[in-house]
């Protein structure tokens, strides 16, 4: 009887596995939606990287494929020309007239922290700035070089602020943790042993590669070392990186689930100086436990089991106030933060979590519906593949919505980025070594850059040459149009847009006429907005790049660099002072505010038809037509404003204000009201 109860209940658990497994397959993503994420990220800072003196890394959550609501995105960059070494002999593997070298000196800091030397000087002035002389020789200060930084991109409107070794600030509505560093090709011998480590996880291979991509250092020292304010910290970022590529979705899945029990439940509530557990310690777990092969068989019917496994090694840690780091062990990350009375604090609070078992997962609202159907339908069965937990139209959703989702622009807004932007992405669409998420992402990302050094080549070309404008407006076009090859339907209004700064108005509605059909029809997605099973009909099992040009729509996306359209001038302005890069306008908008402008050169009354089309559009159409309601509150009062409509536009730009600010236009809004007439305002 007793052996009939163990079985059942070891089934239940299984089933209970199964369900929460599957439930996270939804939340994080499949295997394959992880790795498309991946992919693209891998593009991104490929291509965008060529462009600049400095190397960018996204890193953390969004790089290992997460997107977790409330996630900031980590972002590392350090010098091209800079590189770390770890004793004097290693100078020769450098040419010193192109590299600036640093040497480390760990002889007297804590495990996994170490001095930097400059050995000459450094062409900026900030790495320069932050040298304190020592002994005769310049040691680059951790604390100096954060305060440089800080204070540095603090004259960027972004609202930044410090954050541990980031600069930790808000651009649109996302928020960024840039972390300024250096970079060594050479690996750390303070984690050799790691190397000797690798028995049966990772594999030679992976460690191999792990190796020969070095470290980083980020501007923090250790809180009871002895140079607190000028030592670094050793950073693997991009071995951790590695390490998290190549975990099975069932390991990954339960590092996912890890985070979430920290937001959800450890630190639900609990104020930043209480926080005492954090994301990285959750992962180091994971590690150790793969390494450690503790789990025999990491899969869905034994993922809980592999979750119990790595929570349980937090708990030890917690008790004995030792989280060892994966690659130093004698890093211990826990020695400066988690000690004492909030030790004993937080060890009670996890041990009253183990003390429930696996019902303490109730009380995470990510997990507790795929609990409670399982506890409700005992005898379902529950599908774990993970091709099969997806339909086309949803992995195109996520597909499409990552892609566009890019900052894929070089940040030097000149004619020669742009031509080196677009001579790297047609390098690398030649390779054969792309994976089909990479290769749609190049062609989004070659729609982006053609558009962007059209406006750019327009914008920086002044000359009374009729030839050379002549030249420079057909090469423009041709940009334009090429973009229709490589992009979204939308991507057609750029070409429009371009026509009406030209002064080319029948030519502008010519186009838009052909966007307002295309973008009518229902199987066309806009924000995840679809009719699934016209898009199926439409366009199902046809290639991604086919799928982009016909049945898919994006918010237009003007940088506020460039001037578009000079009625929105003032609206980028504002943005660019409220930590806005650019303006987010949905494409009915923008088209229906094209038609009206260039109508008011040609047709008067068909403009005048055209605001009652847009009017009607912003009055009674939400979410699935509309995303952004301040921008279109505000283009509707800049329409009626033009056509002498002052009182409507009044109330349009009052609506505006009461919008939520997606595109930080408030002080543009203000600006337009102010300058109605006074005695019309009274």
């Amino acid at each position: 009887m007793d052996s009939i109860r163990s079985s059942q209940i070891t089934e239940a658990i299984q089933h209970i596995s199964e369900s929460v497994f599957v439930g996270l397959c939804r939340k994080v993503g499949t295997s394959q939606l992880v790795a498309m994420r991946r992919d693209a990220l891998d593009i991104e800072d490929m291509v965008v990287n060529h462009c600049h003196y400095f190397r960018k890394m996204v890193s953390r959550s969004k790089r290992e494929g997460l997107r977790l609501k409330g996630s900031d995105i980590d972002i590392m960059l350090w010098p091209n020309n800079h590189r770390v070494i770890w004793d004097l002999s290693q100078s020769q593997y450098y040419n010193t007239h192109r590299q600036t070298l640093i040497l480390c000196d760990c002889s007297d800091s804590p495990p996994g922290f170490t001095l930097l030397y400059l050995l000459s000087p450094s062409m900026y002035r900030q790495i320069q700035r932050a040298c304190v002389k020592t002994n005769n020789r310049y040691c680059i200060s951790s604390s100096k070089f954060r305060q440089i930084t800080l204070s540095e991109s603090s004259s960027q409107p972004y609202n930044i602020t410090e954050h541990g070794p980031c600069a930790s600030g808000t651009i649109g509505s996302k928020e960024y943790d840039h972390a300024y560093c250096f970079v060594s090709d050479l690996w750390p011998p303070s984690a050799s042993l790691w190397i000797d480590r690798c028995h049966s996880w990772p594999q030679p291979h992976v460690v191999d590669d792990i190796v020969k991509n070095g470290c980083h250092f980020v501007a923090i020292g250790h809180k009871l070392g002895n140079h607190e304010d000028h030592e670094w910290r050793i950073s693997f970022s991009l071995a951790e990186q590695k390490l998290v590529n190549v975990m099975n979705h069932c390991q990954f899945l339960t590092y996912s689930l890890l985070k979430l029990i920290l937001t959800e439940i450890i630190n639900n509530g609990a104020g930043d100086d209480d926080k005492l557990l954090c994301s990285y310690h959750m992962k180091t777990a994971v590690f150790w436990v793969i390494q450690q092969n503790t789990i025999p068989h990491w899969c869905p019917q034994n993922f809980l089991g592999g979750f119990w496994v790595c929570f349980k090694l937090i708990l030890k840690w917690v008790y004995e106030g030792v989280c060892p780091n994966f690659f130093i062990p004698g890093n211990n990350m826990f020695l400066s933060k988690i000690h004492g009375v909030k030790q004993n604090q937080l060890f009670i609070r996890l041990l009253e979590l183990y003390q429930k078992g696996l019902a303490f997962l109730l009380h995470s609202p990510s997990i507790r519906s795929c609990i409670i159907y399982v506890l409700y339908n005992p005898r379902n069965s529950i599908c774990t593949d993970n091709h099969t937990l997806i339909s086309e139209v949803e992995f195109d959703g996520n597909l499409f919505e990552e892609i566009l989702s890019l900052y894929i622009i070089p940040g030097k807004l000149d004619i020669q980025s742009y031509i080196r932007y677009l001579h790297k992405i047609e390098q690398m669409i030649g390779s054969h070594l792309l994976t089909q998420y990479q290769i749609i992402t190049l062609q989004n990302m070659t729609a982006r850059a053609l558009q962007y050094t059209a406006f750019i080549l327009h914008m920086e070309t002044y000359t009374p040459d009729n030839k050379l404008r002549y030249r420079v407006d057909k090469m423009s076009c041709h940009m334009l149009k090429l973009t229709a090859k490589f992009g979204c339907i939308t991507d057609m209004i750029y070409i429009a847009m371009y026509y009406y700064k030209t002064l080319r108005y029948m030519k502008a509605l010519s186009v838009i006429k052909m966007i307002m059909v295309k973008i009518a029809q229902p199987y066309v997605f806009y924000w995840s907005n679809v009719d699934r099973e016209r898009y199926t009909e439409a366009v199902g099992g046809q290639s991604w790049s086919k799928k982009m040009r016909q049945a898919v729509a994006e918010d237009i996306t003007l940088y506020n660099e460039i001037h578009y359209i000079s009625e929105l001038i003032p609206e980028q302005q504002s943005a660019l002072q409220n930590n806005w890069p650019s303006l987010s306008v949905p494409p009915l908008i923008l088209s229906s505010m094209l038609v009206i402008l260039c109508y008011r050169h040609v047709d008067t009354m068909r403009a005048q038809r055209a605001l009652d089309d847009l009017q009607t559009l912003v009055l009674h159409f939400q979410g699935q037509l509309i995303s952004y309601r301040d921008i279109s509150w505000q283009i509707l009062g800049i329409c009626q404003q033009v056509t002498g409509n002052l009182q409507a536009a009044l109330y349009s730009y009052q609506q505006s204000l009461r919008e939520e600010p997606n595109n930080g236009i408030h002080i543009a809004t203000e600006m337009r009201i102010q300058s109605l007439p006074m005695d019309f305002l009274n």
